[in-house]
């Protein structure tokens, strides 16, 4: 696991990349990685970002934590939420701020 807080250079050049959820057998593959505007002040504070992933499109994933293993990152603790779907799945987002 990641020590630390988790920001956007984790995860830019990991796009395309898979994400696994051992407990529930399925495959998440991440499709983008967005910085966000920052409205904070606070000094050394992680700029704000958005994952998208996208999973299988058979059954939507609730949104809630979920412990994701990534190859090279490692093991992750992240809150998914389901944001829609396309032709290839269901696409779920996770925030960070």
């Amino acid at each position: 696991m990641i020590d630390g807080k988790l920001v956007f250079e984790d995860f830019e050049h990991r796009i395309g990349t898979v994400f696994g959820q051992s407990e529930l057998a399925v495959t998440l593959r991440l499709e983008e990685a967005t910085l966000l505007p920052s409205r904070s002040a606070i000094p050394d504070s992680r700029p704000p970002f958005s994952l998208i992933f996208i999973g299988p499109g058979d059954a939507v994933l609730p949104q809630q934590l979920y412990r994701l293993t990534h190859e090279e990152i490692g093991e992750i603790i992240i809150f998914l939420v389901p944001v829609g779907r396309d032709d290839h799945g269901i696409l779920y987002q996770a925030i960070f701020n």
